[in-house]
C-alpha cells in the first residue's frame, strides 16, 4: 500500500470520529509519516485529545494525555524514582513520556 493510500485511509477512518478537525488532523498524520513532533493546544472541547487519540489507535500505538497545569513539574512528564520496600531498591515509575503519543 502506498503512502498516498494509507495517508487516505487515515483520513477516512478519523471522519468516522472526528468533525470538522480534517485539516487538523491531516497535519497531524503529515507529521507522524514526515517523523515529526507535534503540540497540540487550543481552547477547550476542540477535541484536541481524539484526535492524538485516534490517530494512536489508527497505528495501534500508545496514547496518553498531559495536562499542564500551573504546578506541572518536570517529573509529572518524565516519572519519578519510587522506592520498592520489598525490595530495598529504587524503580522508576515512568512518566507519560515513555508513550508513543
Amino acid at each position: 500500500m502506498s503512502l498516498a493510500e494509507r495517508f487516505s485511509k487515515m483520513k477516512r477512518e478519523a471522519a468516522k470520529v472526528s468533525v470538522c478537525q480534517d485539516a487538523v488532523f491531516e497535519q497531524v498524520v503529515i507529521a507522524f509519516f514526515a517523523g515529526g513532533h507535534v503540540l497540540l493546544e487550543g481552547v477547550p472541547c476542540t477535541a484536541k485529545t481524539l484526535i492524538a487519540k485516534t490517530l494512536a489507535r489508527l497505528i495501534a500505538a500508545d496514547f496518553v494525555r498531559i495536562q499542564f497545569t500551573a504546578d506541572f513539574m518536570p517529573s509529572d512528564v518524565v516519572g519519578t524514582q519510587v522506592f520498592n520496600i520489598n525490595q530495598g531498591s529504587f524503580y522508576l515509575k515512568k512518566g507519560p513520556l515513555f508513550t508513543n503519543i
